[in-house]
């Protein structure tokens, strides 16, 4: 298993959507790398692994999950965990990510990405399931941190759970920082102090994207560019720790003109390559 510390170092990427298929193919010389999202793949058609196997040619990749569900009681389906292993393989993928959540009850898919009640048991156990799972798939398991509308009163914070749920297993983090940004301000505590409560030295890639607001809330909607609280917020990241990785997230409303969103690229590379070590 490669060490978080020796995993490539990535660069600057773009999350990958059909949408925008033509253009990011067409300015491949502009992006680092792609994610994409694995469930798209697992299970794929013959037209969807031909898109793939264009799409490794051209960029490296990594598979992001959202239908994993750590977080539900018992073990990962097995048949999910060969598809995934199956999947790393093929593209030669570094590492692979998912949320740090639960998106299935009782066998029911509950159709969005939901909140774990945040206690230390539970860290405990969260912890030792990723390890299993990185160790089954083969190469290092990186956890990503999820927005939230109600913020239940639970035995730990969100900074701390994930902090709990390092000390019981190797994999990295993934850390969305528009999620973050979005929990401070919409629940009222210091993005600052949440870097300070984490080990940033597990963080392997970030997540950048711009949302919305409805009613004084942020929404994490993935529709807009990157709003400036979170670019300080990568500046302020890039200071405690290296990056492997740093990522634009655009999942609707894409641009016209997609220079926007090489903008974003590029933006994040200079800023990663202004903080490396000289």
């Amino acid at each position: 298993m490669t060490p978080l510390h020796d995993l490539p170092h990535l660069g600057s990427g773009l999350g990958y959507r059909r949408e925008i298929h033509q253009p990011t193919m067409e300015h491949r010389d502009r992006i680092d790398w792609l994610e994409v999202i694995s469930e798209h793949y697992l299970f794929a058609s013959v037209q969807g692994r031909e898109r793939l196997a264009e799409l490794s040619a051209a960029f490296p990749i990594v598979p992001h999950g959202i239908e994993m569900s750590i977080g539900t009681p018992g073990e990962v389906d097995e048949d999910y965990l060969d598809a995934l292993a199956a999947l790393v393989e093929e593209i030669d993928a570094p590492y692979f990510s998912d949320h740090l959540c639960f998106t299935r009850a009782g066998g029911v898919s509950l159709g969005s990405l939901t909140p774990l009640p945040r206690s230390r048991a539970l860290a405990k156990e969260l912890g030792r399931k990723a390890q299993r799972i990185q160790e089954r798939v083969g190469v290092p398991f990186i956890l990503e941190n999820i927005t939230y509308h109600v913020d239940l009163r639970t035995e730990l914070t969100e900074a701390e759970f994930i902090a709990e749920l390092c000390e019981h297993c190797e994999c990295g983090l993934l850390l969305d920082l528009t999620n973050l940004h979005t929990n401070a301000r919409n629940h009222g505590y210091d993005a600052a102090g949440f870097l300070d409560a984490i080990p940033t030295e597990r963080v392997v890639q970030v997540h950048l994207a711009g949302g919305t607001e409805a009613h004084e809330t942020l929404l994490d909607s993935h529709s807009s560019p990157v709003p400036e609280p979170v670019w300080a917020l990568f500046d302020e990241l890039l200071r405690r720790a290296p990056l492997k990785a740093s990522l634009i997230e655009r999942d609707q409303d894409f641009p016209d003109d997609f220079g926007e969103l090489l903008g974003e690229v590029e933006r994040a590379r200079s800023a990663m390559r202004a903080a490396a070590p000289a």
